[in-house]
């Protein structure tokens, strides 16, 4: 099966193409740049594989929790060209392929990336048998001095949160955290991996139905929250 997976939630850019057996991929940390940059990206992974986009099957996309304007042009690009092709479209929790950049052992993960105006998105998971992943939680969006965590013995930390959360999200954390990395980001070479096990079980909708996930629906703080009202 050939597929493109987009990524484009948080300040990483990133493109996943899957030739057959194959994953090639361009990933850029490029805040506010993801519109010059996602679709060039897209071009020069078919070239790099001598694929059209004609001959490809589907569309993956990170579908969020993120920044609003970059989960909405992932979606939007993929939508649209899934339309174009007449391929179908799977959507995939932009904390799901977070929590794969953690290291591959029994210990739980929290994804957490920084939501801006104090808040954190975030989900909790442990890797099955098969290498994917079993959710512990929801996926919601909190602040980080009032998160309540599942029980864990052992704990990976990834995602943005952890660098502007630190401090308060080990008070949070009742277990040894293993490891924690506040600079991963969700990356298209991940989406492309939980989407091929969800294209082969039939999971794939049409462009219409492939949504974004925001978890709020605000996006600034009030001058009176900010203070300066």
């Amino acid at each position: 099966m050939n597929f493109l997976a987009i990524e484009t939630s948080t300040e990483a850019c990133s493109v996943a193409l899957v030739h057959g057996d194959e994953v090639i991929e361009r990933s850029e940390i490029a805040p506010r740049r993801h519109a010059e940059l996602v679709l060039p990206m897209a071009n020069a992974l078919l070239a790099e594989a001598g694929l059209s986009r004609e001959a490809l099957n589907g569309i993956a996309v990170g579908r969020g929790p993120g920044a609003f304007t970059g989960v909405r042009l992932g979606v939007s690009l993929a939508q649209g060209m899934a339309m174009a092709l007449g391929v179908p479209v799977v959507t995939v929790s932009s904390l799901e392929a977070l929590a794969l950049e953690a290291p591959e052992d029994e210990a739980a993960i929290l994804a957490v990336i920084d939501a801006r105006m104090g808040e954190i998105y975030v989900a909790c998971y442990r890797r099955d048998d098969n290498g994917g992943l079993i959710a512990l939680d929801t996926e919601r969006v909190d602040t980080a001095a009032a998160l309540i965590l599942p029980e864990a013995s052992a704990w990976h930390v990834v995602g943005t949160g952890w660098a502007t959360y630190e401090a308060v999200l080990r008070e949070r954390i009742h277990a040894p955290v293993l490891s924690a990395d506040g600079a991963r980001f969700p990356q298209a070479r991940h989406i492309a991996e939980i989407a091929a096990r969800r294209f082969r079980d039939g999971m794939a909708v049409s462009p219409e139905f492939a949504l974004p996930v925001y978890l709020r629906d605000k996006v600034a703080l009030t001058l009176v929250e900010q203070g300066r009202a």
